[in-house]
């Protein structure tokens, strides 16, 4: 099989780029942490649903409507910090969401009231927003492109590790000290993180332009050129699909852990761990095989693109499924696979997307691909409160909500299956042609080669 040209041109982003050492672990290891926090801060209204619906009094479609505040301004502080990201260094971006994040816990302790917990959620989601891409934009500052296998698992194994752990602490603290509490220690933690990230966290020296380079700025594309590639819209269909189980998972499922299946709140909590744990192992499975098939020469379209396609459709099936099963165990282990089962679609479509962008655009394109992949958590949380208020059980409702969602993660999985081409993609953009066998450089407009769209940097 013919090896993968892009990759030896990804390999050089930089001229002269600085080996993975202890630093780059350490940094992995910083932003691991921070999105365990940003899903203990997200999952938070989730796992304390049904103290918070009961002291106020909401119906499940205002709790649905609350949930969704969530994502107001979500994708729109993704899409505006991913072009500051080209402007900003990733250490003053991170260390700026995590107050935030501290900032935002802290309206529900003052009065809980409906508008409370929407300005909390809402300023709690503009602050998240940006957080999955600019981490991971981050990440990348200090791995090298064929190295960035495991390090996106474990930013993306984060989120699994951050339920995993969250679950069960958070529901200690709602269940024993009142569900205020966990609002308070998620805040004080968001605020820790950012004091060491301002000490530890400076960016590395992978997708920057050449010091002393003629020219300036990097490679550069007009952004309409990337964003209507197959790869980059199959990306974004993966995102949407994964994205419709995890706002599900956040908002609704241990509700109905809670309600429907009769479970406690620590049984639920535990559940809702092992359904994370499951996602971990995919994760830390799945994209170190991917890493070996690419040095294998495989193309990532196989091993990157229809991995996150599969991955998507199949946790759709099994959405269909569960609702339909009574056996408990079997019933379970299709909840399992439906909500965990997407967890590896979420590095592989940054991976995928990450080969067909200049990596002076890498964060600014990551923003939008991040703003237009989660518009499904504006969308599910309420709709789903909206099912169960109008059906003739609760049952019934939720029943039609996991329906559409498997109906919509089908169709997303197939569509990233059939459309992610990065090689073709690459091709088409030129970021073959930047870097030919005689070495040059594609961040060094010096000696920058291949066809003239390539060398462009007029923008729309």
């Amino acid at each position: 099989m013919t090896p993968n040209p892009f990759a030896r041109s990804a390999r050089r982003e930089n001229a002269a780029p600085a080996p993975v050492g202890r630093r780059a672990w350490l940094i992995t290891a910083m932003i691991v942490t921070f999105m365990v926090i940003n899903f203990a801060d997200k999952s938070v209204l989730g796992l304390a649903a049904v103290p918070i619906m009961e002291e106020l009094d909401l119906s499940n479609s205002t709790y649905g409507l609350v949930s969704s505040s969530f994502f107001f301004l979500f994708s729109l502080s993704g899409l505006l910090v991913g072009f500051l990201s080209t402007r900003i260094s990733s250490r003053i971006l991170l260390f700026g969401m995590t107050l935030l994040w501290a900032v935002a816990q802290l309206p529900v302790l003052a009065v809980a009231s409906i508008p409370t917990l929407m300005a909390s959620r809402i300023l709690l989601g503009a602050a998240e927003g940006p957080a999955a891409s600019m981490s991971m934009h981050a990440l990348y500052k200090w791995f090298p492109p064929e190295r960035r296998g495991l390090p996106s698992a474990l930013q993306i194994g984060g989120a699994a590790l951050g339920m995993l752990l969250a679950a069960p602490l958070v529901t200690w603290l709602i269940e024993g000290f009142g569900w205020r509490s966990a609002y308070a220690v998620l805040a004080a933690v968001s605020a820790a993180w950012a004091l060491a990230w301002w000490r530890i966290g400076h960016d590395g020296p992978y997708g920057h332009t050449r010091a002393g380079s003629v020219g300036g700025p990097g490679l550069r594309l007009p952004y309409r050129r990337i964003l209507l590639t197959g790869t980059v819209l199959g990306s974004v269909s993966s995102a949407f699909g994964a994205q419709w189980a995890l706002s599900l998972s956040h908002a609704w499922l241990p509700t109905y852990f809670r309600n429907q299946l009769d479970m406690s709140a620590e049984t639920a909590a535990t559940v809702i761990s092992v359904i994370s744990g499951f996602g971990l192992v995919l994760l830390l499975a799945v994209s170190p095989f991917v890493d070996a098939l690419k040095s294998r020469g495989v193309s990532s379209r196989w091993s990157s693109g229809a991995a996150q396609g599969i991955a998507v459709c199949v946790s759709g099936c099994a959405m269909a499924a569960f609702p339909l099963v009574d056996a408990s165990g079997l019933r379970l282990a299709l909840i399992a696979l439906a909500f965990g089962g997407t967890a590896i679609a979420v590095p592989l479509h940054y991976m995928t997307t990450a080969e067909v962008v200049p990596p002076a655009q890498r964060g600014a394109v990551f923003g939008i691909v991040a703003a237009t992949g989660t518009l499904p958590g504006l969308i599910a949380p309420f709709l789903t409160g909206h099912f169960i208020d109008a059906a003739d059980s609760p049952a019934a409702g939720y029943t039609t909500a996991f329906l559409t969602a498997a109906a919509v993660m089908v169709t997303a999985g197939a569509l990233a299956l059939t459309a992610i081409r990065p090689e073709r993609d690459a091709h088409r953009l030129g970021l073959e042609h930047a870097v030919a066998d005689t070495g040059t450089d594609p961040a060094d407009p010096a000696t920058r080669v291949g066809p003239p769209h390539a060398r462009h940097i007029a923008e729309p």
